[in-house]
C-alpha cells in the first residue's frame, strides 16, 4: 500500500467486510475484468454470497475461481476541504460452490441475519421455496487489507 499512514490492521478490515452494505466481487473472464456488487456475510476466513444457479458470475468463477472482493465502509464527502473520508477494505480469495446444503442453509441464514434481520421468522420458510434454486459461493480468504482516511477540518 502506498498511504501507509492510512493503513489500518487485519481486524480493522475486517470489521469492514463485516459491516459493509454490499461489496463488489472482481474476477477474470479472460482477458475482461468482470465486478459485481453481492451482499455477503463473512464467518471466520470465509466469505459467502448467493446468486442464481447459471449465469455469467457462475461461468467465469468455475473456469477462473480467483476473486477480489472490495468492501467500503464509512463515506464523508467534505466539501469544503475537497476531499472525503473513507474506510474499505479488500480480500482476495478463491471461490467454491456450496454444494452441502447445511452449509448452504448456514451461509444463507447468515446473509439473512446480517442484511435482513427483522425478517428471521420467514427464514425457514423462504429457504424451503428457494433452496434448490439458489447458488450459495464460499470465497476462502487469502489476504485482507484495509485503508482509512479522517480529516481535520481547517475551519
Amino acid at each position: 500500500m502506498r498511504r501507509k499512514d492510512r493503513e489500518i490492521g487485519r481486524d480493522d478490515a475486517l470489521s469492514i467486510v463485516d459491516q459493509c452494505e454490499w461489496a463488489t466481487i472482481a474476477m477474470n473472464d479472460g482477458n475482461e475484468p468482470y465486478c459485481i456488487p453481492v451482499s455477503i456475510a463473512r464467518d471466520g476466513s470465509s466469505i459467502y454470497f448467493h446468486c442464481a444457479m447459471s449465469g455469467r458470475k457462475t461461468d467465469i468463477l468455475s473456469r477462473n475461481p480467483r476473486v477480489c472482493v472490495s468492501c467500503v465502509g464509512y463515506t464523508n464527502r467534505l466539501q469544503d476541504e475537497f476531499s472525503t473520508e473513507f474506510e474499505s477494505a479488500v480480500v482476495t480469495g478463491c471461490a467454491k460452490p456450496v454444494e452441502n446444503d447445511e452449509e448452504k442453509i448456514h451461509a444463507l441464514r447468515l446473509i439473512c441475519q446480517r442484511h435482513t434481520p427483522g425478517n428471521m421468522a420467514a427464514f425457514d420458510s423462504a429457504i424451503e421455496r428457494s433452496l434448490s434454486r439458489t447458488a450459495v459461493w464460499k470465497i476462502s480468504i487469502d489476504s485482507v487489507t484495509g485503508k482509512r482516511k479522517r480529516i481535520t477540518p481547517t475551519t
